[in-house]
């Protein structure tokens, strides 16, 4: 049977994607890329926004196009909470809500950079968020067993893993472990040179981790901490675990000990309640803080959330205002943090990829960096000048 696979979302959704493709292949099936005639498609969703939603449905469409005759199953987040509605799209055949994912996964397209999922499901019911009611309660295996699938990894010959999750910093409460606990013991695994964390919540983002990575063997001086909004009137309607004044905290500690660490930030534009002078709050917390760059996410109702029930909402068009402004902002905080690298040595992982006859990789505080083509450089870390020759400046994207 042939098999082809469309995924929408995040890095999350990728991992437990190719978990599937890889154990379908196993069991002898054809994998095609997406937008060829296949047996089985299979569409793993996302509910984040009313944008990906439909991505999702047109995604649907476009593979009963592909072959109507084929099966089609969705999967995922937008497949948990709405599975009646997805049913009745022509040609899906099955419709798979998270609890039929795998709780370890990990992407494997790529053998020098492996997304590795180690937690799944939240507790913290965000106003805005539908994500709890379509992954669960949070949730992870225990350190031993996701060492053991740590070291099946490691011996695919991949140097770098980055660890995924919804909310990664309750790895291990069930279990009563914790999550440095689990990067202690990682950072001890051999054969995997780099380590990035996805995304950690402030409020979990302990002093302890920042120090562990900062002396650490392998982690690297990367974080991505969710802000969503800059206002601290905002976070309370959003029911957000911590203030402006935390996150500001979180943020001049990494650079303390971490001086050239790369900060990415998550921000919500748009959110109810954001009145003009908000977001003027917004944009001026976010100007004065050491962060690197934004991923920018515009506000849209997601039914069954809090947030419906909040007052004030921001008119669509100033939501998008509001989100190019973001933006602009973002782009002005990238450039610099590269500025502020240009002359410095960093460690660069080469990947297989060739673009034009260049091959890229990312130093370790994430930053894209370009060379000529060489086979014998994939896969392997190489000290490198930065320079404005050979930096690439698009927004970072993870």
């Amino acid at each position: 049977m042939t098999v082809s696979a469309h995924t929408l979302g995040c890095k999350l959704n990728f991992a437990e994607t190719s978990d599937t493709l890889r154990r379908l292949a196993a069991e002898g099936h054809t994998i095609v890329p997406w937008g060829q005639r296949a047996d089985l498609y299979l569409i793993n969703t996302c509910t984040v926004t009313a944008v990906a939603e439909k991505k999702c449905r047109a995604a649907i469409r476009q593979a009963h196009r592909l072959n109507p005759g084929a099966q089609i199953v969705v999967m995922g987040c937008f497949a948990q909470v709405a599975a009646e509605e997805i049913s009745k799209l022509p040609g899906v055949t099955q419709v798979l809500g998270n609890d039929s994912k795998r709780l370890l996964s990990y992407s494997g397209e790529d053998r020098t950079r492996i997304f590795f999922k180690i937690q799944d499901g939240c507790d913290y019911f965000c106003t805005y968020c539908a994500i709890p009611y379509a992954r669960g309660r949070s949730r992870s295996a225990t350190i031993e067993e996701t060492l053991c699938m740590a070291r099946r990894i490691a011996d695919k010959g991949a140097k770098e893993m980055v660890l995924t999750g919804v909310n990664t910093g309750t790895f291990g409460q069930q279990h009563g472990e914790s999550f440095l606990e689990l990067l202690k013991q990682l950072d001890k695994l051999e054969g995997i040179l780099r380590y990035r964390i996805s995304s950690i919540e402030p409020n979990l983002l302990t002093d302890d981790i920042i120090d562990f990575v900062a002396h650490s063997r392998a982690f690297l001086p990367h974080f991505h901490i969710p802000l969503q909004a800059g206002s601290d009137h905002v976070l309370q309607l959003m029911h957000r675990r911590y203030d402006t004044a935390l996150y500001r905290d979180k943020l001049l500690k990494i650079k303390s000990v971490m001086p050239d660490a790369c900060i990415a930030a998550d921000v919500m534009a748009g959110f109810n309640g954001e009145s003009e002078e908000e977001f003027a709050k917004v944009l001026s917390f976010i100007d004065s803080l050491p962060i690197s760059y934004l991923h920018v996410f515009t506000y849209s109702d997601r039914p069954g959330t809090a947030a419906l029930k909040l007052g004030e909402k921001v008119p669509v068009s100033v939501r998008h205002e509001h989100t190019a402004r973001l933006l602009e902002l973002s782009e002005c905080k990238h450039k610099a943090f590269i500025d502020s690298q240009l002359g410095k040595t960093r460690p660069v992982l080469w990947e297989s990829t060739q673009h034009g006859g260049t091959m890229q990789g990312w130093t370790d505080n994430y930053i894209r960096v370009g060379r000529p083509y060489d086979p014998s450089k994939v896969n392997t870390v190489e000290e490198v000048t930065l320079t404005a020759a050979n930096t690439i400046k698009e927004a970072a994207s993870d």
